[in-house]
C-alpha cells in the first residue's frame, strides 16, 4: 500500500510541475538546455521539505538525460547541466551542487558536496588572457552504485561502486571501488 501512495504523489507531483516543465522547454529553445536546467535549479531548489522533493523529482523526471522518480533531492541543491544522470535510490542531501555526472544506483550524497564537470573546465595557461575568456571543457564524472559521498566533499573525478569519500575530502583523481578516499588531494585510505 505504501508504494502505491509514493506513485499516486510521484504522478501528482510531476502533474503538479507540468506548467514549469513547459518553462523549462521553452527556455532551452531560447538559450539551451543548461542554462534552461540551471535556472529551473535554482527556483525549484527553495521549495522547503517533503512537498519540495516531491515537486522536484516531479520536474527532472523529465528535464535531465535519466532521472529515476525515487531519487530524493535536498533544498537548495542545483543542477547546472542537462546531461545529469541519476538512478534509482539515489539521496541527495541539502545545498550540494551538481555538474555534469552520472549516479548509479542507492548513492548517498551528504549535504553540501560539489560534484564538479571534471577538473579541466577552466583553461589558464596563457597569462595575457583573462581566465574567464581561455575555455575549458566539461568531463562525465560518473559515481558507481551504493556510494556515499560525505558531507561537503568535493568531486573532479570519477570512483567505482561501493567507494566511500570521507567528509570533505577532494577527489581530484579516478579510483576505482571498494575504496575508503580521504583528505585533501584524495587518498585511498583502505580497501572495503
Amino acid at each position: 500500500m505504501r508504494q502505491v501512495i509514493k506513485i499516486v504523489l510521484q504522478s501528482l507531483a510531476a502533474l503538479i510541475m507540468l506548467p514549469f516543465t513547459l518553462i523549462f522547454f521553452l527556455l532551452a529553445l531560447l538559450g539551451g538546455k543548461d542554462e534552461a536546467i540551471s535556472s529551473m535549479s535554482q527556483l525549484l531548489s527553495l521549495l522547503p521539505g517533503k512537498i519540495g522533493a516531491y515537486l522536484r523529482a516531479g520536474f527532472y523526471r523529465f528535464t535531465l538525460k535519466q532521472f529515476h522518480p525515487s531519487v530524493f533531492i535536498g533544498f537548495g541543491t542545483v543542477f547546472s547541466q542537462a546531461d545529469i544522470e541519476i538512478s534509482e535510490g539515489v539521496y541527495i542531501g541539502p545545498q550540494c551542487n551538481i555538474g555534469l555526472c552520472s549516479i548509479g544506483k542507492d548513492t548517498l550524497i551528504g549535504s553540501g558536496v560539489h560534484i564538479m564537470s571534471g577538473k579541466k573546465q577552466h583553461n589558464f595557461d596563457n597569462p595575457d588572457v583573462p581566465i574567464r575568456d581561455q575555455g575549458g571543457h566539461f568531463e562525465k564524472i560518473t559515481i558507481g552504485e551504493n556510494c556515499w559521498l560525505g558531507n561537503c566533499a568535493l568531486l573532479m573525478a570519477s570512483v567505482g561502486d561501493r567507494c566511500v569519500v570521507a567528509a570533505g575530502a577532494v577527489v581530484a583523481q579516478e579510483f576505482d571501488g571498494n575504496v575508503l578516499i580521504a583528505g585533501n588531494p584524495g587518498q585511498q585510505l583502505k580497501t572495503l
